[in-house]
């Protein structure tokens, strides 16, 4: 029981330590996305593209590039910012278990970085933080929340992205009942 307890306790720890540390210091969160549709990639801020995912309206670029890419906008807007709850410990537990890490390698093929290194990392720690605040995920969170300052994102995967996470919701609380 006490092991038990001292798991559970180290585990709220880093989650905790992960969210004071990446959500303090602003020049660890992304700042720009590349939007990347095929052969068609362009690049907006975050803070264009999370002005769209709450209000729905779209910039011009953005505008455009949709277009370009021949894509639903209110579908992008629903993928996300459709909620997935999850409780951030058992999250980071399951992330950094075998599972997980298969789970963290087909996320990374639709969110990741340019250079393709340390991609379950900032993964990880962007999808514990966004959990760590509300004890929910959207799509758009886990890309202010990414861990550098640009991050690619697979604009014609995001719906596999979004139903990853949902099976995932879906796995704990059949396992854990939550």
């Amino acid at each position: 029981m006490r092991c038990q307890f001292l798991s559970v306790y180290r585990g709220l720890v880093l989650v905790i330590s992960i969210y004071f540390i990446l959500s303090g210091v602003p020049a660890f969160a992304a700042e720009s996305v590349v939007l990347k549709y095929r052969i068609f990639r362009e690049s907006v801020s975050v803070e264009e593209l999370s002005t769209f995912a709450q209000t729905g309206k779209l910039s011009t670029s953005l505008r455009v590039n949709l277009a370009l890419a021949r894509q639903n906008p209110q579908a992008i807007r629903q993928y996300l910012t459709e909620p997935v709850k999850i409780n951030p410990v058992i999250l980071d537990k399951v992330l950094n278990s075998r599972i997980g890490n298969v789970i963290l390698d087909q996320l990374t093929q639709v969110i990741h970085t340019r250079s393709r290194k340390a991609d379950k990392q900032a993964l990880r720690a962007a999808l514990v933080v966004s959990a760590s605040k509300d004890r929910q995920i959207t799509l758009i969170e886990v890309i202010q929340n990414y861990p550098t300052p640009e991050i690619e994102v697979e604009g014609d995967r995001l719906e596999s992205a979004y139903r990853q996470l949902r099976r995932l919701q879906g796995n704990l609380q059949d396992i854990f009942g939550f």
